[in-house]
């Protein structure tokens, strides 16, 4: 087995803004895994919120490269766990690189990986789309441009109830609103009782992550589900979030990848959780992996290749929120 490393600079359509940041481009490495005539891939879109850029990522696969390229005949779960000693401070290398490895074990099984987690995607959820912080003119022209049956709506502005309220004369598609940590516990509550009003169904992590004492009160005095996203990162988190969110977001970079994500998801469900998986403005190959974790999932927000301008790679397609596999087995992503 062979590991190659590719990276690229994603550019986004359209300048992309929520709470703390605004960006045009996404940086992101794509870790490919050779054996013969197969490829495995897996992705890691860097965040500068997480600490994690395209050189940490480089730097610690490339040093591990003598025992990836050694690991070809072992389980995916033996292997992330072999892995994890290395990389338990860079989660998104790990993610890419066990994306990778699970892409490329269903391939050698000659299965897509959803057949090979023997899941059914009959009654896939859809995929919202994004319309990140704007003008609230441009924020109703994106959903001019994208109409889409289901919205997830950036929030975190001095104006953000009359921001939905002016989206909702746009179309009555469903919106799910992410403040991305900018609320404080009383202005949560206030809204989801003005956001029901309007065709709300969910708020994504409302407060900061470390305010998650103040989260107990949101939980019993809202009258929205609330998910936790930055609340909830890895593993352990899933039990912190326990009554003080309705579910959690796993964003597979932040955990580790496909392995643990699986993990999180059964930990949830034993705790009568909603389970979403959200992206971090993959490309395709990102985008393709999060597709075959659908059939386990309530939500999915995975419209990160739409996002962008220059997608890199070919893999599951999506129209009007539906999300079609690619005739391929594994992930089904193929480079372009």
């Amino acid at each position: 087995m062979k590991l190659i490393l590719h990276t690229f600079q994603l550019k986004l359509k359209h300048t992309f803004t929520i709470s703390r940041w605004s960006r045009d481009f996404q940086e992101t490495v794509i870790v490919e895994l050779r054996e013969g005539t197969l490829s495995g891939y897996g992705e890691a879109a860097v965040n500068k919120y997480y600490h994690v850029g395209v050189e940490e990522v480089l730097k610690d696969l490339n040093e591990l490269k003598p025992i990836i390229e050694r690991a070809s005949t072992e389980q995916p779960e033996a292997f992330w766990a072999k892995m994890h000693p290395y990389l338990k401070n860079n989660s998104f290398a790990h993610c890419a690189l066990d994306m990778a490895f699970w892409d490329l074990h269903a391939r050698k099984q000659g299965l897509p990986l959803y057949q090979l987690w023997k899941l059914n995607p009959k009654k896939n959820p859809l995929t919202n789309y994004t319309i990140g912080i704007g003008e609230i003119e441009t924020m109703r022209a994106r959903i001019r441009e994208m109409p889409w049956p289901l919205y997830k709506i950036k929030l975190g502005t001095d104006h953000d109830l009359e921001i939905i309220k002016s989206l909702r004369e746009e179309t009555e598609a469903t919106f799910r609103v992410d403040a991305n940590c900018a609320w404080s516990a009383a202005q949560t509550i206030q809204l989801s009782e003005e956001f029901k009003n309007v065709g709300v169904e969910f708020i994504e992590q409302p407060l900061p992550a470390n305010k998650m004492g103040e989260m107990e009160a949101v939980f019993q005095q809202a009258v929205l589900p609330l998910i936790a996203d930055e609340s909830c990162i890895e593993e352990n988190d899933v039990a912190q979030c326990y009554g003080k969110f309705h579910g959690i977001n796993i964003k597979l970079t932040k955990c580790g990848g496909l392995t643990p994500a699986l993990r999180m998801i059964r930990q949830a469900r034993e705790r009568n959780m909603k389970v979403m998986v959200g992206c971090m403005t993959e490309s395709s190959v990102g985008i393709s992996a999060i597709a075959h974790l659908l059939p386990l999932l309530d939500y999915v927000d995975m419209d990160g290749a739409l996002l962008l301008e220059n997608d890199i790679a070919f893999g599951v397609t999506i129209k009007e929120g539906i999300i079609a596999y690619a005739n391929e087995n594994g992930t089904g992503v193929k480079l372009k």
